[in-house]
Parts: structure tokens; sequence; C-alpha cells
């Protein structure tokens, strides 16, 4: 299970590389822009051409596509894929495509300035060149080609139709669900319902899966976690999930949003606390991204 450890490792690599280019967005100067070729679909790791060594006077962005999704919030959230590569000899010195996401905040403490300003602005969706000059000291001396994925944050796949007697899912306007509690009986088998259905890939039995949730009890709809509290998306294999989190979400897709309904014969683990020991429990959760551990031995 990937916790605050791993994220503070893939937060800390990513910006000890990536903020210690220049500190102005796109300085004026004679020098021409560096020929960078960014090919690739969305979704997938970019390919990207150019003649190594680039040489590089000062940072360099462009937009290889624009987001259609919700504009980014200076301060809040922001879940990224990115290719980073030495622009000496074009080698790659991290990536996220084989891994996971990383989660970050749009800020110049977080990201340092030029990833900030490259971000800036962005909406979901979008993917984003940024081409910057070594610094002078510091842990990063050569020139960087990073492309940027922005991922949404929360489930868009398409709705799908309410089933009877399960709790009604409200959103807030961050994507945050809320219930109010079904008077029905509560199942007595596991309940899997999609609420949207997304387009992206499916959801494999060994995926280290990316997503948000929030848990409810049956009987009150009061929460008792939620990953939106937190104010991030957590990633983890399936594996090592609940033996319901592992069963629901298998075969779902990215951009889905699921209601589980978790009987009281599946355990919990310890999120869910003594108090809720033999309740239904319902997990509203948004599937984000979902990579396979074998895609990085084949990278």
């Amino acid at each position: 299970m990937r916790g605050r450890e791993w994220r503070r490792a893939v937060g800390l690599a990513v910006g000890a590389v990536l903020a210690t280019g220049s500190l102005v967005a796109c300085s004026t100067g004679t020098q021409a822009a560096p020929v960078v070729d960014v090919t690739g679909v969305q979704g997938q790791a970019p390919t990207v051409t150019y003649v190594a060594p680039l040489d590089v006077g000062h940072t360099y962005r462009r937009t290889i596509w624009a987001g259609t999704g919700p504009e980014l919030v200076d301060g809040g959230p922001v879940l990224l894929d990115f290719w980073l590569e030495n622009a000496t000899d074009a080698s790659v010195v991290k990536e996220t495509y084989t891994d996971s996401p990383a989660t970050r905040t749009l800020s110049e403490e977080d990201l340092g300035v030029d990833l900030y300003q490259s971000l800036r602005g962005q909406r979901v969706g979008a993917r984003v060149l940024q081409v910057a000059p070594g610094a002078s000291s510091g842990s990063t001396t050569y020139p960087t080609v990073t492309v940027l994925d922005v991922l949404p944050l929360r489930a868009d796949g398409q709705a799908v139709a309410p089933v009877p007697d399960l709790p009604a899912v409200a959103l807030a306007d961050d994507g945050a669900p809320s219930i109010t509690p079904s008077s029905a009986p509560a199942p007595t088998t596991l309940v899997a319902q999609p609420l949207k259905k997304g387009a992206g890939a499916q959801v494999g039995a060994q995926d280290v899966v990316t997503f948000q949730y929030a848990g409810f009890a049956w009987t009150t709809g009061e929460e008792f976690d939620s990953s939106w509290a937190r104010g991030a998306p957590v990633s983890h294999s399936l594996l090592d999930l609940s033996q319901a989190f592992t069963e629901g979400l298998v075969e779902q897709t990215v951009g889905s949003q699921i209601e589980l309904v978790v009987p009281p014969t599946y355990p919990l683990g310890v999120t869910a606390g003594a108090e809720l020991s033999g309740q239904t429990v319902v997990f509203v959760v948004d599937i984000l991204a979902t990579r396979t551990p074998t895609q990085k031995a084949a990278g």
C-alpha cells in the first residue's frame, strides 16, 4: 500500500528536478525556441523528439493540447502524469506513466516557479511542454524537457441511471460525495453499482489504482472516511485493499464512479473503526487512473 511516504518521495523528486530551472517564465531574449516535437495520445506516455544536446537559454513552454475540464485552482490539488528528460542526452530522468500519477499543490512553494507558471491557468485534460535551462547550482545542472498531463480529480464518465433502493448520492461543487440513506433493507451481498461509466482503461486484478473515495454508514449516511476531506486522491495496489474494494473495482474503468455497498460479512479494515463493526457501509469511489505493474518492466 502506498501512503504519505510514497507521495512525499515523488513530490521531492519532482520538486528537486523541476524547480531548479530558470526563475522567470518565458523570459525575453533573442535565442530561438528549441525545436521539440511531442506526439502521442491522451492517457499514454508521450514520444518526445529533438536533437540533443539542446541549447536552452531560458524557459520555454507550449500547450500541446488544451484541456476541456475544470480550470486548475490556485493553491488547490493537481493530479499529474509527467515525462522528464535530461536535454543534454535525451535520457529519461523520471516519469509516472509506468507507476502512478503524482498529486501536487498548484503553488510556487510546492512546484517551483517554472512548473507553477507552466500549469497556472491550464484545464484538466491539458498536455503541456516545458523546456528549461539547468541551474548554475543545485541538483539539476542540465537543461530539461518535461511533458505534463493534467488528470481529473473526479470521475468524468457518463452518468448512469440510479438504482432504486440504493442510497442517493449528491456531489458538492468539487466532486465530494454525500449520501441520503435508503429506507430499503440493506443488501446482504456486495453491490458495485456504477454511477458514472468512464471510457478509460479497465482496472486489472493486480493494478495500482488512483482514486478518490468517501465512506458512509448505511443507516445514517454519516461520513466516516474520505480522501476528499484530506485534499488528495490515493494510490494503492488492488492487492493491498480490502476485499470489498478488490472485488468491487476490478474490471471497472477509469473515469467511473462506483457506489460500493458493503455488507458486514466483509472486513472493512482500520479506516471504518470499531463503531461500524457489524454494519453495512457505503463507499463512493471515483477511479482516476490504473496502472499494471508489468508495464514498468516492459517500458
